[in-house]
């Protein structure tokens, strides 16, 4: 099994201080802060044996929680500081980029590193970011509902990661698509390049055509990696990403958590991938994202867990569905989708029960990742995540509970 250590970006502040200093997001002294956090936490994860530390991709949250504006200049200096460990963006929100400086950026970064990179990519959600940055493809936050604004979204999405792949894979390459042109204009092409018998005689061949009007083009640098990064999708919760995924050859980070679901999800990634021409084994190219809480007891356990994730998600991550996630087959009739789980079904046992949370003792973690990744016994899950509560609890916490997971998880599982 392999680990990831998942990071939300946050200036670390008590909800009083976040009132007084508001917007603590542009607060120099508490982002300096975090910044010292995310280095320590980067530096030990390194040192304990985590397979990737990746964090977000969110920006205007004035409220400094998921302060993650530019997660790939963030690795540049984590790389810097770490020995070995794989940095991921979970992840760039490609309707909110133009794909061409995402892979170009992707790519440095990953020359940079020399390979220690993972190219983690999603649709975006939150509308008040996503439909001002977003806006050259007319595109908002998907509700992921199946609606109108949801499958624009979605082609969006699909069709840029298109074009970083060809960038990314194909020496030059023009492209014809329902949002993006290479070149562009497409049919006319690029009739204003002085120096094409430069380009001809020095650039990549096919980039100018014999009346010196550019009609392909070379993205530069290639990857380091062959062919290119692997590719990540976080928050999958919905069938018809899993089989996207599966189909496009990225490892599905999956929100859900009930187990006989999430044994559902992953069955039909390893069916879907094997229709697709690539043969893996149950478990294999999929990650699950859980959160950890140790104590010496169950009770301190589930009490941190109350007091950080639980809390982030009771005022922030269910108000943008997340509590889906966390669905029993019993509530298919009192909330049929649409109808999302009211806050008032987001309870800690909820949480637990349907095994996102653990929390326990080392022992009582220890069980519970063994069974997640035994998938009922058929299977071998090959990516765990820790969905890790930086800036809701000290650094001492921080450093102790990773501790813990270093010393009893990892070794156990590895």
């Amino acid at each position: 099994m392999k680990f990831m250590l998942f990071v939300l970006p946050t200036v670390p502040a008590t909800l009083e201080e976040r009132r007084q200093l508001r917007p603590i997001g542009r607060n120099t002294e508490r982002y300096q802060q975090m910044l010292d956090e995310l280095r320590k936490l980067a530096v030990f994860a390194d040192d304990a044996g985590f397979d990737v530390f990746a964090t977000t991709e969110h920006h205007f949250h004035s409220e400094g929680y998921e302060a993650s504006v530019a997660p790939l200049l963030l690795y540049a200096d984590l790389a810097a500081r770490t020995k070995r460990i794989k940095f991921s963006p979970l992840g760039l929100v490609l309707p909110s980029w133009d794909p061409i400086r995402a892979a170009e950026e992707l790519a440095v970064l990953d020359q940079l590193t020399k390979g220690r990179i993972y190219a983690g990519f999603a649709r975006g959600y939150q509308d008040r970011w996503v439909n001002v940055l977003g806006q050259q493809y007319h595109v908002t936050g998907a509700p992921r509902d199946g609606s109108a604004i949801d499958n624009h979204n979605r082609r969006v999405y699909e069709e840029t990661l298109k074009v970083i792949r060809k960038a990314w894979t194909e020496e030059t390459f023009e492209y014809n698509g329902e949002y993006y042109k290479v070149p562009f204009p497409y049919e006319e092409g690029i009739r204003r390049w002085p120096v094409a018998e430069w380009t001809r005689t020095y650039g990549a061949p096919g980039e100018i055509d014999a009346e010196g009007v550019v009609r392909k083009i070379c993205v530069v640098p290639r990857p380091y990696q062959d062919p290119h990064p692997p590719l990540f999708q976080p928050f999958s919760v919905s069938e018809n990403t899993i089989r996207y995924t599966a189909q496009s050859g990225i490892v599905p980070w999956i929100l859900v958590s009930y187990p006989p679901e999430f044994q559902r999800l992953c069955r039909i990634y390893q069916e879907v991938a094997s229709g697709a021409g690539r043969n893996v084994a149950l478990g294999e190219s999929v990650g699950a994202f859980r959160t950890v809480h140790f104590g010496r007891t169950e009770e301190e356990a589930v009490a941190l867990f109350r007091d950080t994730n639980f809390a982030g998600f009771y005022h922030y991550f269910g108000g943008f569905g997340f509590a889906e996630a966390f669905r029993f087959p019993e509530d298919a009739e009192k909330y049929p989708p649409p109808t999302m789980l009211p806050q008032s079904e987001w309870t800690v046992e909820r949480f637990r029960r349907s095994k996102y949370a653990l929390a326990g003792t080392v022992d009582q973690v220890k069980n519970e990742i063994a069974s997640l990744k035994q998938l009922g016994g058929d299977g071998d899950l090959e990516w765990f995540g820790w969905f890790f509560d930086q800036g809701f609890m000290s650094q001492d916490e921080e450093m102790r509970q990773i501790e813990l997971f270093a010393e009893h998880i990892i070794p156990a599982f590895r």
